[in-house]
């Protein structure tokens, strides 16, 4: 059993990273792409993928997680006969659903371009995005079939390199169709073409560990059974997957709505065309600065639903660990998002060469603190069994940022927008909140711990604005702009770190007792806190 349980373990780790490692690799590539194409070319990939993401969704998400919970069914059964039935069938429906976005998506490009607000730009990236819905599927059948024989390192390399070369076709492809004068309509079909080359890699991979491993499937004890019939087996695979899928589908409905209103919008309130869409591509400059924030949530939340689901017969013990992921998550979210809206133009220019849409930018930084806190809560409802509430939730941010959108975009532009994506985020998070709190028993102490992290919070963020003054002052003459930009925002980042820090220690805000909690810190992190005479008990 203890074997077992480190196998699961181990497993969820290295998925676990897998996912971090992809996650990273896909808010990175954003910055570049956007240096290499500018904001009209931002605007054309982010106005396609969320299409992409939300169909492919449809398509595939669930089925992995439905095929390794069936097919490690079959097989603790010693029905071998039936696992591989089950990946075969899986194959079968995964296959046919993804032909039927193709065609719909391939088809219908040019009127789904034409309801995003522009035809000319948008109809050849949906065709050529539509490519990858043919090959992905397998890909989520394969994966499943792997994880129902406990091995998720396949998995977990497929996913790392098609990662990597999608965001290298991305670069590749857009860099050289810019600079042999395509324009802006191939460099986004060479961009989201990357979504076709990286599933042809991790297909790739897949079969070949599936040639190597496959007398290991064979080894499996075998014993006949009745022979389950293809529809009820169709249907045990759909009941697993769809709650997973509704879960998954909700993230990319958050930035599709931005697809069919920001511009739009804008349009019927005056702009020129070309000024609505340069104003979208500067409003999309803040994704990947969201998604970088999250990725300590992302890491907590992978890290607590195993951890609440092991101890949910256990109240106080599941209100403690809830409690504590929490507590981590508004630490280091809460100034996350400061410290962004703080150095917004400093970054802006860093990273996209110019300080357009700063305003904004600070205002979608706020975005982070409620996203981080919505993973983690989410990870908890999930973890206590509740699969569907965080959705539901999430689903009503989504109604919550469209509303938000016909008002506020009218009247303060992609300012309007940032606000209506803070406010969804914060919606679906308070939900979250308020349904944990009728389930957990939380700590009296998180008032007092709240207080004090807006202290620290508010002391970082004054600390870093007066040090982004005084080097930006001391550089702005030295140096290019842009470079003067960059080494403002470094320095104030890591004075920003190191106040914030300091204050976790100063206001008691972490203490010996929580980080004796997590082994790791335990055995890495306490020692030299001591050494520094850093932590109370």
């Amino acid at each position: 059993m203890a074997q077992v349980r480190q196998s699961f373990v181990k497993g969820a780790a290295i998925l676990g990273l897998a996912a971090l490692l992809s996650k990273i690799l896909g808010a990175a590539y954003r910055i570049p792409y956007q240096n290499i194409t500018g904001n009209e070319g931002m605007y054309v990939y982010q106005q396609v993928y969320p299409l992409y993401s939300a169909l492919l969704i449809l398509a595939t998400a669930g089925f992995p997680t439905a095929v390794s919970k069936l097919v490690s069914e079959k097989l603790a059964e010693g029905d071998a006969d039936g696992a591989k039935r089950i990946f075969r069938v899986a194959s079968v429906t995964l296959f046919a659903t993804g032909c039927l976005f193709f065609l719909l998506l391939f088809f219908g490009a040019g009127q789904v371009a034409e309801w995003m607000g522009s035809r000319p730009l948008l109809t050849l990236p949906i065709q050529t995005v539509s490519f990858a819905l043919l090959i992905v599927p397998f890909t989520a059948a394969l994966r499943g079939y792997f994880q129902g024989h406990q091995n998720m390192v396949p998995t977990a390399v497929s996913q790392v390199i098609e990662q990597t070369v999608r965001v290298t076709t991305i670069l590749a492809l857009s860099f050289y169709f810019i600079e042999m004068g395509y324009g802006i309509v191939y460099a986004g079909a060479g961009a989201v073409f990357g979504a076709f080359t990286g599933a042809v890699a991790s297909l790739i991979v897949l079969l070949i560990y599936l040639r190597k491993n496959q007398p290991l499937a064979g080894r499996t004890a075998f014993r006949q059974t009745e022979r389950e019939p293809t529809r009820q087996m169709i249907a045990g695979i759909l009941a697993l997957s769809l709650p997973i899928c509704i879960g998954s589908l909700v993230l990319p409905l958050y930035s599709l709505v931005d697809s069919f209103t920001v511009g739009n919008l804008l349009v019927w309130n005056g702009w020129t065309n070309d000024a609505a869409i340069e104003a979208k591509g500067i409003y999309d400059r803040g994704q990947p600065l969201i998604q970088f924030a999250s990725f300590f949530a992302t890491a907590i939340s992978l890290s607590i639903v195993p951890a609440i689901a092991e101890t949910q017969k256990n109240f106080r013990e599941a209100g403690e660990r809830a409690s504590l992921a929490l507590r981590l998550t508004w630490m280091f979210g809460l100034p996350a998002s400061l410290g962004l809206a703080v150095i917004a133009v400093p970054a802006n220019v860093m990273l996209f060469e110019d300080a357009a849409g700063s305003d904004a930018l600070a205002i979608l930084a706020m975005t982070t603190v409620f996203s981080t806190l919505g993973i983690t809560s989410s990870g908890i409802l999930q973890g206590l069994g509740k699969v569907y509430l965080p959705a539901r939730n999430l689903f009503i941010g989504v109604a919550v940022k469209l509303l938000l959108n016909l008002w506020l975009i009218p009247v303060w532009d992609i300012r309007g927008a940032a606000v209506s994506t803070v406010a969804a985020y914060a919606v679906a998070t308070l939900l979250n909140l308020h349904a944990l709190r009728s389930l957990l028993a939380y700590s009296k102490d998180n008032g007092r711990i709240a207080g004090k992290s807006l202290l620290a919070a508010g002391w970082m963020a004054m600390v870093t604005f007066l040090m982004m003054t005084a080097v930006q002052m001391a550089v702005s003459d030295l140096l290019p702009y842009r470079l003067a930009m960059a080494v403002t925002s470094l320095v104030s980042v890591v004075t920003g770190a190191l106040v914030y820090f300091r204050s976790l220690f100063r206001f008691g805000l972490l203490s010996r007792s929580d980080l004796e909690k997590v082994p790791k810190l335990k055995k890495k992190l306490l020692p030299i806190l001591d050494k520094w005479r850093l932590l109370r008990s």
